[in-house]
């Protein structure tokens, strides 16, 4: 019964480079399956024989009374396939959000990944988290970027995002998995909790479908898209100037997405949608020598032929 989703199926639709890799494994059902995939086709030793090698993260946000105990199921986990196992705990409280944790969790990936020196960061993310990710960014305001921002990156591999999260679970019971429960899943105050429980269990199947479809349709317009910016943006006069009679002269959505690849390719990415919309209007309006806050760490100096980005150390 484990055969739709077995190793072969992962690394065939992954085509995975033989090498080191990060896998991020929380606890959950969703990691714990994951790393029982990979650690079937997988050997600690370096070898050159095209097998991969695994380094199993953890990271404990220090959020939930009870988090220590998820450490040591994976790390129990990771002993018992024979890898290794790293973790790190956090201290943000209670209180902490969402993209906090987030932030703290994808750091100590990242630090794992270079100390490692490893190819990238594997996730659990499946397809319920994409078209919750889709449905949140939607209700953000994050435009046609967070419609299809969970997919793989240059570090971050995502191999399970064709499948369920009612698959994971099947595949973790058939192979007699041991996974725990995260409580704060459980918690509508959460903008993504809200949506998994309240919202995705009335889409019906043909509704999934859609929105699936608008999402990989979205992902390839994204991609033409991003294609024609980058060869807009290598005709500046530099990496932190824009002309700014040329960006004047464009449509004011192009010009608001041609700032948003600007701003992204320059490590800026903290910004919505409220944010583009006032720093377009400013940048084609204002007198020279306006400064234009961007945010807390980078703002827009207008010039009468330019436009320059400047960052602020803290």
């Amino acid at each position: 019964m484990t055969s739709w989703i077995g190793s072969k199926i992962i690394e065939m639709e992954l085509h995975i480079i033989p090498g080191t890799y990060v896998v991020a494994v929380s606890g959950g059902v969703d990691s714990m399956a994951l790393l029982d995939m990979l650690a079937k086709q997988t050997t600690v030793a370096p070898s050159a024989d095209g097998k991969l090698r695994l380094v199993v993260a953890h990271y404990d946000h220090g959020i939930r009374p009870d988090s220590a105990e998820d450490r040591l199921l994976v790390q129990m986990t990771a002993q018992r396939y024979g890898l290794p196992f790293v973790y790190e705990e956090g201290k943000l409280g209670v209180g902490a959000g969402e993209a906090e944790a987030r932030r703290a969790r994808y750091a100590f990936l990242e630090k794992v990944r270079r100390a490692a020196a490893a190819r990238a960061i594997i996730t659990a993310h499946h397809e319920d988290d994409m078209i919750e990710t889709a449905i949140l960014n939607i209700l953000r305001g994050t435009g046609r970027k967070g419609l299809t921002s969970l997919a793989d990156r240059r570090y971050v591999l995502r191999p399970l995002l064709q499948r369920t999260k009612q698959q994971l679970a099947a595949y973790a019971r058939e192979n007699s998995l041991q996974w725990r429960e995260d409580s704060t899943n459980i918690d509508e105050r959460y903008a993504r909790n809200y949506i998994r429980h309240r919202l995705l269990p009335r889409f019906g199947a043909e509704d999934r479908a859609r929105l699936l479809a608008i999402i990989e349709h979205t992902r390839q317009v994204n991609s033409a898209l991003d294609a024609e910016l980058a060869n807009l943006m290598h005709v500046q006069p530099a990496t932190h100037v824009l002309e700014r009679q040329a960006f004047t002269s464009l449509p004011h959505a192009v010009a608001r997405e041609f700032l948003a690849a600007w701003f992204r390719a320059r490590g800026i990415r903290s910004f919505d949608r409220g944010v583009l919309e006032r720093v377009v209007v400013a940048a084609k309006t204002q007198h020279a020598g306006t400064s234009i806050d961007i945010m807390e760490r980078a703002s827009l100096r207008v010039e009468r032929k330019t436009l320059a980005l400047i960052t602020h150390e803290r």
